[in-house]
């Protein structure tokens, strides 16, 4: 009686010292995640430490944490660090989708130590895919699933205990928030990244425009260009080309934002190159127009004004790729539209444009813009219009080109009132001035 009493005793004192010691490493394993997380480590240094801990304490041939991706309806689950036991020769296995779609609609922890004749998941396991058992355990952060853990093949031959599914829970308990907290920090340093790339996009965009206006004797010329985002699709120039005569244009890209910006950079580089060899208007518009179509995406377009003012005869050849219409203003006249050219640019590889010929008499000014301005809304959905920009310009006909943009801008603004600006607002005037009146100055040829 006595024998039996002290075995009695030896076994329960073997099981005691046996549960302390899975306690101490428990303790063990947790304190040291613990330390991770409460430390400088990187994510993925943290999460490398988990996975290597669950490999070894759990004593199982690998672990895997999978973060889950919302926008990814397909392939929601995207692996973030796998280790395996280094001595087991294992190829990495992995969560197929109807293991991931039953943690996605089950969210709890998932506990199989006989994988291939398990009912829920017939026809999953093969050669390539030789899982026998597994335990995974949601990453929960306020209620939301943002990933899960996962140890496959449990060394020993009873498979995952309770203590096992127990400790794993606790292990992501600890780690789901410094892993949400480290995936916020990654999102919000990459928006970070971005805001300063578009902030060097509009940088550099800036510097594609021109500075200051062009000095060209006899004329008082102004642009100015406003962006409804960072970047924008419009574009204006002055181009020099030579003493007597300089080549301007105003141009507005589809679409807005980074895609309009480099389609709008591409046109800079086109348009000067083209004005260098292709003086001629209707020239230089059908050439930039078929660089444009072999090197922009099919649904990609530009309208763009181009022409070409000559000082000395006071006499402007221009070419209009489906731009608005400029208008050319002469005291007690009504506007003339400037239409004469063709088909927006981009549209087709081969297109001649048609060019058209006006006279500068001193006092004519030039008004060219893109339909951020015309098609400025206000909050009754009431555009500020072509009407209403031409009246503002016939009362305004004493001011200077840049004073005459100002006034157009602001009463557009006034207009929109408190609605956001919908599209990129740009100008170019160019007036002649009156005094600037020359002997045998004012003839067309």
């Amino acid at each position: 009686m006595n024998s039996i009493n002290i075995t009695d005793k030896i076994l329960q004192l073997e099981a005691e010292n046996r549960r302390l010691q899975r306690a101490v490493e428990e303790l063990s394993i947790l304190n040291e995640i613990a330390t991770a997380i409460s430390s400088t480590l990187a994510l993925d240094q943290i999460v490398v430490l988990i996975v290597q801990k669950c490999v070894k304490h759990l004593k199982v041939e690998q672990a895997a944490v999978m973060i889950l991706a919302e926008k990814k309806e397909e392939k929601p689950f995207q692996t973030m660090v796998r280790r395996a036991d280094t001595t087991a020769n294992v190829l990495p296995y992995r969560l197929n989708a109807q293991l991931t779609g039953w943690m996605l609609k089950h969210q709890k922890p998932l506990v199989i130590n006989d994988f291939p004749n398990d009912d829920r998941f017939q026809g999953v396991a093969e050669e390539t895919f030789p899982i026998q058992s597994l335990l995974s355990v949601p990453l929960l952060s306020k209620g939301r699933m943002i990933g899960v853990l996962t140890v496959f093949n449990k060394k020993a031959r009873e498979g995952y205990s309770s203590e096992d599914q127990r400790l794993l829970t606790i292990i992501a308990t600890q780690s789901t928030q410094v892993i949400e907290n480290a995936r916020l920090l990654k999102e919000e340093q990459t928006l970070i990244k971005m805001r300063e790339e578009i902030r060097l996009a509009h940088d550099i965009q800036s510097n594609l425009l021109p500075k200051k206006p062009p000095q060209l004797n006899g004329y008082d010329i102004a642009g100015e260009s406003i962006p409804a985002q960072v970047v924008g699709g419009d574009y204006f120039d002055f181009i020099p080309v030579d003493e007597n005569r300089l080549a301007f244009c105003l141009g507005d890209v589809s679409g807005k934002g980074l895609p309009a910006a480099l389609l709008m950079a591409n046109l800079q580089a086109t348009i000067r190159g083209q004005t260098i060899i292709k003086p001629s208007p209707k020239d230089c518009l059908r050439h930039s127009n078929k660089l444009l179509y072999q090197s922009t995406e099919s649904q990609k377009f530009v309208t763009l004004f181009y022409g070409i003012l000559d000082s000395q005869k006071h006499q402007l050849r221009y070419s209009n790729a489906g731009h608005n219409s400029p208008l050319l203003f002469s005291e007690g006249e009504e506007p003339v539209p400037l239409e004469t050219g063709g088909v927006v640019l981009s549209f087709m590889e081969n297109f001649s444009y048609d060019e058209g010929v006006v006279s500068f008499n001193p006092g004519d000014l030039l008004l060219i813009y893109s339909d951020g301005i015309t098609e400025a809304m206000d909050a009754g959905d009431e555009e500020f219009g072509e009407e209403r920009l031409a009246a503002l310009v016939k009362e305004n006909m004493g001011e200077s080109a840049s004073g005459l943009i100002e006034k157009v801008i602001t009463a557009v603004k006034r207009h929109a009132g408190d609605s956001s600006q919908m599209d990129d607002m740009t100008l170019v005037v160019i007036q002649r001035e009156k005094s600037n009146i020359q002997l045998g100055g004012d003839h067309e040829n």
